[in-house]
């Protein structure tokens, strides 16, 4: 991994100063396609796939080299699930054979998803603490256990996905601050008007 860090230096070189802080050619490459990846998602666009295996990449790279292990193995995580999700959204099909389309988990699928999350977040929060040198462990596995169940939410396209992006990207921009990725913490509020916005529209298309 220090391989792999010290070969991507260049492009954590400083492109711009945002509130007096450095920010790196890669953090704005990452910015870019991540936005352009949520728009298309919103929009139920394949096309929204390839484009999270590339920014998850980059953001894997960006978030450990702030030592925010969580969030950047979380990124491997996207990637790989992106790929299948790329695959459900072109060939997946419901428990009927039907292709997939969106719809809502209902009352009892949206208890499942709390109780996962219930179990998930301190698991990966023991997991940080004991065996990483983050200095946000439990801050850092909140996110990291809410989006691989938000993740999936998407995959599936089930409508509430949404709202767990909305507070993953809560909980994501005073991470962020704290670690002085602003240009990071500007796109994760961004993501917070884009996921109630992805909420609307996809509540629509559930309806029609």
């Amino acid at each position: 991994m220090d391989a792999l860090l010290r070969a991507l230096q260049p492009f954590f070189a400083p492109a711009l100063t945002l509130w007096a802080t450095p920010v790196s050619v890669l953090e704005i490459a990452a910015f870019v396609l991540a936005v352009a990846m949520v728009v298309l998602n919103m929009r139920v666009n394949p096309l929204a796939w390839p484009l999270a295996i590339i920014s998850s990449l980059l953001y894997f790279a960006l978030f450990w080299n702030s030592k925010l292990y969580g969030d950047a193995s979380l990124q491997i995580f996207f990637a790989l699930v992106a790929a299948w999700g790329w695959w459900q959204w072109l060939r997946g099909t419901e428990a009927d054979g039907s292709a997939l389309h969106v719809r809502s988990l209902g009352p009892r699928g949206r208890a499942c998803v709390l109780g996962a999350l219930v179990l998930a977040w301190p698991a990966t929060g023991w997991f940080l603490r004991n065996y990483t040198d983050t200095d946000v462990p439990w801050w850092d596995a909140f996110p990291t256990a809410a989006s691989v169940i938000g993740q999936w939410l998407l995959a599936r396209k089930y409508i509430e996905n949404w709202a767990a992006w909305i507070v993953v990207n809560f909980v994501s921009v005073g991470l962020f601050a704290y670690k002085g990725l602003w240009l990071t913490m500007v796109l994760y509020t961004l993501f917070i008007a884009m996921s109630f916005m992805g909420w609307r529209a996809w509540r629509r298309l559930a309806a029609s």
